[in-house]
């Protein structure tokens, strides 16, 4: 029985080591993909936004990344769209903003 119990161990951790490696390696493949799609997407911006708008959201980034990010695809999306002018610039960016900011639900706490 015990040399079974040892096989049996044996082979536990083998799947042990298999399970971790497979694990690494989709992990590493996720970060290449987010990678990609990140320097996709920094490409496409570079082409629709003057530099003053990409300085503009550049300065978003720094304080909300994520928030900078869905600007990103917004941007991309209504670029696509035909729905920008042929490069924005940062009147047209900040029009933007405004708008988005604009829709956003305020709380008020009354006392």
């Amino acid at each position: 029985m015990s040399e079974l119990e040892e096989l049996r161990q044996k082979r536990l951790r083998e799947l042990m080591v298999a399970q971790q490696q497979q694990s690494a390696q989709d992990k590493f493949q996720e970060r290449m993909q987010e990678q990609e799609v990140s320097r996709q997407i920094d490409h496409i911006i570079s082409q629709i936004m003057t530099p003053e708008a990409r300085e503009r959201l550049g300065n978003i980034r720094t304080a909300r990344p994520d928030y900078a990010r869905q600007i990103e695809i917004l941007m991309i999306q209504l670029h696509q769209a035909g729905r920008l002018p042929k490069k924005v610039d940062d009147a047209v960016l900040k029009n933007i903003l405004g708008k988005i900011s604009s829709q956003k639900r305020e709380t008020r706490i009354q006392r």
